[in-house]
C-alpha cells in the first residue's frame, strides 16, 4: 500500500512540476533559420511574395508527388492563398495566405529590405504537432555583403499558444519540425533563385496580354551578334519580303517582327518577319490556305527556325506548317495566344536585355513558359524612316500559360480606375496555351 501511496505522489509531483512549468513557459513561441544568396533583392521579395512557385520550392511535394494545389485571390501580395491537398496522412490538407508585405514592390530595392508575412492554416498531416494558433511564417529580406549583393533571408515561424497549457509544453520542440520545415523551403527557394537569371527588372512594367494570329511572310536568317551585321541580315531578309509581297499581290497588315532562334554567344539566329493581309496565298498556281496547312514534303526537313536543309519547290508544305514561297520567303500563321510584353525605348542592342528581363519576371511571378518551343519576338512599332537609331521602340513579347488576368503593375493601375468606373482593360481574359505562337523565337 505504501508502494502505490509513493507512486501516486511521484505522479501528481510531476504533475504539478509539468504545470508549475508550462504556466511559467511563455504564451507564445519562435523559431527561425537563415540564408543568404546571391540575388537580385526585387527577385526574392517578388518569388515570396506569389505563391505560384512554392509548389517547386515548398516541402509539401517531398513527402508526397501527388500533392495537388490550388490559387485563390489575388496572383500577388495580400490575400494570395495556395491550398494544397493529400491523401498522404503526412500531409493531408491546408493552406498559405499572405497577410502582409511591406514595402510595395516598387519600393524594394531602393530601401534594401522587406518583410512578408504569411499565415498557415492545416489539418493534421506532419504539421500535426504544431500546437498553438495564429501560427504565421514571418519573412525578412535584408541586402548584406560587402558590397550589397547579397540578400539575407531569414524565415521565422510564430505561433501563440494562449493559455493552453499543453500548447505551451510543445514549444520545448519547437526546434524540431517547424525549424526543419523553414530549412528545407529556404534551401529549395536557393536552388529556385540560381535558375533564374540575376538581371534586375527594375524599371520594366510588364504586362499581359492578348495577341491576335496573324498570317506572316517571314525570311530564316543568322547573323554575327553585332548591330551591323544584324541590320544588313534584317535588310536583305525585308528587300526579299517586300518583293514577295508585291508578287503575291499582298500588303503589310502590321509591323515589322522578329523571332529569336538562337542568341548565342557569337551569332544570333532570327527570323524577320511581316504580318500581311491575306490568309490565302497564291503559291506556283495553286492557293493554299495558312491556316489549314498541308502535309510536309518528305523531302523537307526544317529545322527550328523553319529553314529547310534542302531547297523546296514554290508552293511546298515545310514542317511546323510553313509553306515555301520563293527564295528564302517562307509564310506561315503565327502569333496568337497570351504573352507578357514590355516596351524598349532605345538602340535594338537593349533588346536582348529586356527578353532577359521578362524572363526573370516570367519566372519570379510563376507564369509557365516554354521558350523552347514558344519563342520570344519583338515588333518594331516605330518608323525607322523617321526615327533615330538610337530612339526606335520595341514591344518585346514572351508567349506565357498559366498566367493570372493581369501583372502586380497592371492590377495596380487598374485599381484606381475601376473605381472610377473607368473601362476594364481589355487584356484581362487569359488564352489557352495552345494558341500561343509556334513559332521561332529563343532564350534571350
Amino acid at each position: 500500500m505504501t508502494r502505490v501511496i509513493e507512486v501516486i505522489v511521484a505522479v501528481l509531483m510531476v504533475a504539478v512540476l509539468g504545470l508549475v512549468v508550462a504556466l511559467l513557459l511563455p504564451d507564445e513561441g519562435s523559431t527561425s533559420r537563415s540564408i543568404e544568396v546571391s540575388h537580385d533583392l526585387r527577385h526574392v521579395y517578388d518569388i515570396l511574395n506569389n505563391y505560384r512557385r512554392f509548389p517547386d520550392y515548398g516541402v509539401l511535394r517531398a513527402y508526397d508527388p501527388n500533392t495537388t494545389f490550388d490559387f485563390s485571390g489575388p496572383a500577388y501580395g495580400p490575400g494570395a492563398t495556395i491550398s494544397w491537398q493529400s491523401s498522404n496522412p503526412k500531409v493531408l490538407d491546408g493552406s498559405l495566405d499572405i497577410v502582409s508585405a511591406e514595402p510595395a514592390a516598387s519600393d524594394v530595392s531602393t530601401q534594401g529590405s522587406a518583410t512578408i508575412v504569411w499565415k498557415l492554416k492545416h489539418q493534421g498531416g506532419f504539421l500535426n504537432g504544431w500546437y498553438g494558433h495564429d501560427q504565421r511564417i514571418v519573412i525578412d529580406l535584408e541586402r548584406t555583403g560587402r558590397a550589397q549583393k547579397l540578400v539575407r533571408i531569414t524565415m521565422r515561424y510564430k505561433v501563440k499558444y494562449g493559455w493552453n497549457l499543453i500548447d505551451r509544453l510543445s514549444q520545448l520542440y519547437i526546434h524540431g519540425e517547424p525549424a526543419a520545415f523553414i530549412q528545407y523551403t529556404l534551401n529549395n527557394l536557393q536552388n529556385t533563385l540560381a535558375s533564374i537569371p540575376n538581371i534586375s527588372y527594375d524599371g520594366v512594367k510588364p504586362q499581359l496580354v492578348d495577341t491576335p494570329r496573324q498570317p506572316i511572310l517571314f525570311v530564316s536568317t543568322t547573323a554575327k551578334r553585332t548591330l551591323d551585321d544584324v541590320d544588313a541580315a534584317t535588310s536583305k531578309a525585308m528587300t526579299a519580303i517586300d518583293a514577295a509581297m508585291k508578287k503575291l499581290g499582298v500588303t503589310a497588315a502590321g509591323q515589322r517582327t522578329t523571332f529569336t532562334t538562337d542568341y548565342g554567344d557569337e551569332n544570333y539566329r532570327f527570323d524577320v518577319a511581316v504580318p500581311i493581309s491575306s490568309t490565302t496565298l497564291t503559291v506556283a498556281g495553286q492557293s493554299d490556305d495558312l491556316t489549314q496547312p498541308g502535309t510536309p514534303a518528305a523531302s523537307s526537313s526544317a529545322d527550328q527556325g523553319g529553314t529547310t536543309t534542302a531547297a523546296a519547290a514554290p508552293g511546298t508544305w515545310l514542317a511546323k506548317g510553313a509553306l515555301e514561297v520563293e527564295g528564302p520567303v517562307e509564310a506561315r500563321m503565327a502569333f496568337g495566344g497570351r504573352a507578357l510584353m514590355a516596351t524598349w525605348n532605345g538602340s535594338p542592342a537593349g533588346v536582348p536585355l529586356t527578353r532577359l528581363q521578362l524572363k526573370a519576371y516570367a519566372l519570379t511571378h510563376g507564369y509557365a513558359f516554354d521558350d523552347g518551343v514558344h519563342r520570344f519576338y519583338d515588333v518594331l512599332t516605330s518608323d525607322p524612316a523617321t526615327t533615330a537609331y538610337d530612339q526606335q521602340t520595341f514591344n518585346v513579347y514572351l508567349p506565357v500559360s498559366a498566367a493570372p488576368a493581369q501583372t502586380p503593375e497592371q492590377a495596380a493601375v487598374a485599381a484606381p480606375a475601376a473605381a472610377s468606373s473607368a473601362p476594364a482593360p481589355a487584356t484581362s481574359t487569359p488564352a489557352s496555351v495552345g494558341s500561343a505562337p509556334a513559332a521561332t523565337a529563343s532564350a534571350g
